[in-house]
């Protein structure tokens, strides 16, 4: 099993590229060499033949990624569900495809991100779900969620979704939590969920003001993820030596 983690999310537009990313800076920081993989793309722009997705561009941006056809193998124009917009543009999502440019990619690397796409129960074709991916990478996950009204039953019913399924759920990390004037909601949720799920907190993220995944910059994401997430603990043994560059 190759070591690394796949980061899903309780939603779309979750925060999950920014989770992606920020533990990628991080981890190039300790000097870890880091791959990231974002294999279904939906919402990609550009020419037919050479469609682009800013979260893949962002991403291979934050790890110095060398191998862009690998990162993400099935892109698609329409911002839908990978297996509608497959249909709608009379392609499909190969899932043999993306498991060997994990495989490939993972190669060259000593650890790997790989983003998902929407929430673990996203159809990326017909009965084969963003779950069954995740279990045949064999990546333990991270769960990204919204720290607001809500948050309790998305989080649950992803945690859930992940359990049944024998998934590993490394933690939970909250984004675009508020650092003042925040919810009632955003105060209690975190332990809430946590006192229900068991799955640990590994620390929440607020909004980066200069931080632009369209134009990669990162702002001080790197700084921002070292300073509120628990990274050695999504680390594990394997890279606890590794440690950041003065």
């Amino acid at each position: 099993m190759k070591a690394g983690i796949f980061i899903t999310g309780t939603d779309t537009e979750v925060g999950k590229t920014i989770v992606s990313a920020g533990l990628a800076l991080c981890l190039r920081d300790r000097g870890i060499k880091v791959g990231v993989m974002k294999p279904v793309a939906t919402g990609c722009y550009g020419a037919e033949e050479r469609l682009i997705s800013h979260d893949a561009a962002f991403l291979m941006e934050a790890a110095e990624g060398q191998f862009p056809p690998l990162h993400s193998p099935a892109r698609f124009r329409n911002p839908l569900s990978p297996n509608v917009a497959a249909m709608l543009e009379k392609k499909e999502v190969n899932v043999d495809r993306i498991l060997k440019s994990f495989r490939d990619l993972g190669k060259h690397y000593d650890y790997m991100i790989v983003e998902g796409i929407g929430g673990i129960m996203v159809p990326l074709k017909k009965d084969y779900y963003v779950a069954n991916l995740i279990r045949d990478m064999k990546l333990p996950v991270i769960v990204v969620s919204h720290a607001g009204l809500g948050a309790i039953n998305h989080a649950l019913l992803t945690v859930d979704a992940a359990m049944i399924r024998g998934l590993e759920i490394k933690g939970i990390i909250f984004n675009r939590v508020a650092v003042s004037n925040y919810s009632l909601a955003e105060l209690t949720n975190p332990k809430v969920i946590h006192d229900l799920s068991g799955v640990p907190i590994l620390g929440s993220l607020p909004d980066i003001d200069d931080l632009q995944v369209e134009s990669c910059s990162f702002g001080r994401l790197k700084d921002v993820f070292r300073e509120r997430i628990q990274v050695d603990r999504i680390l594990g043994d394997a890279f606890s030596k590794a440690v950041p560059k003065a």
